[in-house]
């Protein structure tokens, strides 16, 4: 009975392509997830990453900066730790760290930690905003770098190519 609902995507006939997405099999087997669970995992993690990225938010506009980095900067590490359900966290790590994504992980990590700095050091607001955004967009060039041809798209849109 656990298995019925309308979130189930294997008795929905929805089966789960065998995609570059699902590498890491052997890890996850291991731990006795299956495909559809580990799409839950994704799932759950970025939906947890987002509200906590949202509360935090919130609650910088409350004027409560370091309450702020701490739910911002788990939101953004529990959304980014989502994508190790699907293709391995070991396989996460590894891509993540290729020559054509490095200076994107080391800008977006950076800026998670430069987020504490702001807060917690400096105390600035408008600092934090700003090492936000420059998070964001690190995550977006990263995230990109996966999508073929996506960052010379990007460039070119903008008149840098």
């Amino acid at each position: 009975m656990a298995n019925k609902g309308w979130f189930n995507l294997e008795s929905a006939g929805i089966g789960i392509p065998e995609t570059q997405f699902f590498e890491g099999d052997s890890a996850f087997k291991f731990l006795g997830l299956s495909r559809t669970t580990r799409l839950y995992g994704f799932i759950g993690c970025l939906a947890i990453g987002f509200v906590l990225s949202i509360l935090g938010s919130i609650v910088l506009f409350l004027a409560q900066l370091a309450l702020f980095a701490i739910l911002y900067a788990l939101g953004t590490v529990i959304s980014l730790a989502g994508t190790g359900f699907l293709i391995g966290f070991g396989t996460q790590l590894k891509l993540m760290f290729k020559p054509v994504r490095i200076v994107a992980t080391l800008v977006f990590l950076g800026s998670i930690g430069l987020v504490f700095v702001g807060a917690f050091v400096i105390r600035s607001d408008v600092l934090c905003i700003i090492f936000v955004i420059i998070e964001y967009l690190a995550y977006t060039w990263y995230s990109i770098s996966y999508i073929p041809y996506a960052r010379s798209a990007v460039l070119k849109a903008v008149g840098l190519s």
